[in-house]
């Protein structure tokens, strides 16, 4: 284990294991870096993987205060990270929260950054939902400042995009529930309202998007509802980005399918440090099926 404390003052808990090009493993609202083991596990044969749990979930530092606690906090934090190892360029892999994480210190420290997988980001983004889910984050913090986090875990394990991983893997998902049960409420909570509810929308960011030149790729479950249109958005935005959806899974794809997962992003990796990752021809958005012309009146 190893801490890092960041630029404003926090301390970060860290995993670090294995050598080779760096990987930095960032994780989702209802995970920790516990969640990357199925990863961590496959990699560091390979590369030097890094986990960390985010601010607000012991023992990390649990900052008191909402300012604390930002979309573009969580960005820095990651850069942070890399500095307190002493890396000056990492593949960033993240999941749901974390994966906005990963997105936005991608536009904002691209020179930092040497890919980019983003999994299941897009919920509350499209902006016809916008309102709900702000309305949502508050209503998920008022329930956790109940203090009842065992309660909580229960009802959000049930959720419609997380069933499909009690239906694979009861073990796995019983594990999933106690590890969201241990978290923080009053930490899980400044999250949501810090970092969750006010994060910017996908669709606002589309003119940075459109300048991203980080190699991403976007992984999806093909159950995860709320992420598969943000996910085509990112698609079709970002120059450089491969989509990949994997059938008949829910959110937190990287524990749910772990093994179809881990070969993606392998296969990523590949590409990316052998630097064959091509860049998207730009007639490849095109709208007509065959490139042809419309005639006329039709």
């Amino acid at each position: 284990m190893a801490r890092v404390t960041t630029t404003d003052g926090v301390t970060l808990d860290c995993v670090e294991t294995g050598a080779g090009a760096p990987i930095v493993f960032v994780h989702e609202f209802a995970g920790d870096k516990r969640s990357w083991e199925p990863q961590l596990r496959a990699f560091a044969r390979s590369h030097r993987c890094i986990a960390y749990d985010a601010r607000g979930y012991p023992p990390s530092d649990v900052p008191p205060d909402v300012s604390s606690y930002s979309q573009a906090r969580a960005a820095e934090d990651i850069r942070d990270v890399l500095d307190g190892f002493g890396i000056d360029r990492a593949h960033v892999v993240g999941c749901s929260m974390g994966g906005f994480a990963t997105l936005h210190f991608g536009l904002l420290f691209p020179e930092r950054a040497r890919s980019l997988l983003l999994c299941g980001v897009g919920y509350g983004a499209e902006p016809d939902r916008r309102e709900r889910f702000r309305a949502e984050a508050d209503a998920i913090a008022a329930r956790l400042r109940e203090g009842d986090m065992a309660g909580f875990a229960e009802a959000y394990a049930l959720g419609p995009t997380r069933v499909q991983f009690r239906d694979k893997d009861p073990r796995g998902w019983a594990e999933f529930k106690a590890g969201l049960a241990q978290h923080s409420p009053e930490g899980s909570a400044l999250t949501q309202l810090g970092v969750q509810k006010a994060r910017p929308s996908l669709y606002d960011l589309e003119t940075e998007l459109a300048a991203l030149e980080v190699p991403t790729l976007i992984v999806d479950g093909d159950e995860d509802w709320p992420c598969l249109a943000p996910g085509i958005f990112l698609k079709r935005t970002i120059p450089g980005a491969d989509l990949m959806t994997i059938p008949g899974t829910g959110h937190a794809c990287n524990l749910e399918e772990p093994d179809l997962f881990n070969d993606a992003l392998r296969r990523f990796l590949v590409q990316v440090e052998a630097g064959r990752l091509r860049r998207r021809d730009p007639a490849a958005a095109g709208e007509s099926i065959t490139g042809m012309p419309a005639a006329p009146g039709a």
